[in-house]
């Protein structure tokens, strides 16, 4: 089993930056196979959409259009930790944050952390 904590949410003005982390309880590429990490976001009533994702071998990246440009996901395998540097937020970034580990068959979830952006 691998737990996923968040933090670094919370309110900022919009053009501002916030720091998102997320620390695995294992071994990122431990026997439980976690190929890749990253971070998805939802708003109420809305699917949850993908953000951005990075390989737990190589450090190869992936982000949504949305983010591209003022996102930048980068890991620390010594510390089982991936961050989610955000910048240039705007009031449309405002939703529940969510790391997510993946290995083949499953993925796993952290509990979100809340972002605002206000206007």
């Amino acid at each position: 089993q691998v737990q996923l904590v968040e933090s670094g949410g919370g309110l900022v003005q919009a053009g501002g930056s916030l720091r998102l982390s997320c620390v695995a309880s294992r071994t990122m590429r431990s026997a439980f196979r976690i190929d890749s990490m990253g971070w998805y976001r939802q708003v109420p009533g809305k699917q949850r959409e993908l953000v951005a994702t990075i390989t737990t071998s190589g450090g190869n990246t992936n982000y949504a259009d949305s983010v591209k440009g003022r996102f930048t996901i980068s890991r620390d395998n010594a510390v089982n930790t991936v961050y989610l540097q955000m910048s240039g937020l705007k009031p449309e970034d405002t939703a529940v944050y969510y790391c997510y580990a993946h290995q083949p068959g499953y993925q796993y979830w952290g509990q979100g952390t809340q972002v605002t952006v206000s206007s």
